[in-house]
């Protein structure tokens, strides 16, 4: 019976027979491991970093949230509290309406695929901004339309599409919004958030009964801004 090749052989041999797989998976690993290119990195820096953020009340959060996600350019919404002095306030806190914070939409965009002035614009024609209580059946300091600015771009890009509307004549009443400047922004319970397209039934119904999209036609006609499906 011939007898087994020395271990040591056995291991030579299975090394030569594996050396070419094993050429390919170094290869492949160096390759993977290999850093981009610095015009890629930059850009992947540069996309990541080219973000700004919008802050609006405009009456129910839940239908500020539906009125924005969705649209070109905007990355994410989240619905929070902001504007008052209370710190980390629950959504029961805000209803007593003794925290000065007002429902609001927090909206960061990408400023390459759309602006600030376009956000506003869209704002502006999808609230009652003539309405000083709240927003239709909802009323009460939290419900208050405001635009929160962040910085003093923001500030006067505001004050201006604020004058530009009051110019047109396009309102009855005059403007109660008010612009004031971004304090924290206090994230909403969970079950706020995208609310309208986790729910569409109840905040459809909700919606229909608010009044809103009604109200909206009224002041603004054919120029109101409505989310798809209202």
């Amino acid at each position: 019976m011939r007898s087994k090749p020395p271990r040591t052989l056995l291991f030579v041999a299975s090394l030569l027979l594996a050396l070419p797989a094993l050429v390919a998976v170094v290869a492949n690993c160096a390759g993977a491991a290999k850093p981009a290119p610095t015009g890629q990195a930059a850009a992947r820096s540069a996309g990541s970093a080219a973000r700004d953020t919008a802050v609006f009340a405009g009456g129910c959060f839940w239908s500020m949230q539906t009125d924005f996600e969705r649209r070109p350019g905007v990355v994410r919404t989240t619905v929070g509290y902001t504007g008052g002095h209370t710190v980390n306030p629950s959504y029961e806190d805000v209803t007593t309406e003794t925290t000065g914070h007002s429902e609001a939409v927090e909206v960061v965009f990408d400023p390459a695929k759309t602006s600030y002035a376009k956000l506003l614009d869209l704002y502006w024609h999808s609230i009652d901004p003539t309405q000083a209580d709240g927003q239709m059946f909802d009323r009460g300091s939290s419900y208050m339309t405001v635009v929160y600015y962040r910085n003093e771009a923001q500030h006067q890009a505001a004050l201006a599409s604020k004058r530009a509307i009051e110019a047109s004549g396009a309102l009855k009443a005059p403007i109660a919004t008010q612009i004031r400047a971004a304090g924290p922004f206090y994230r909403a319970e969970e079950y706020h958030q995208e609310y309208g397209r986790k729910n569409p039934v109840p905040y459809g119904a909700y919606r229909l009964g608010s009044g809103r999209d009604r109200r909206i036609d009224e002041v603004w006609g054919k120029v109101a801004a409505h989310p798809e499906g209202y």
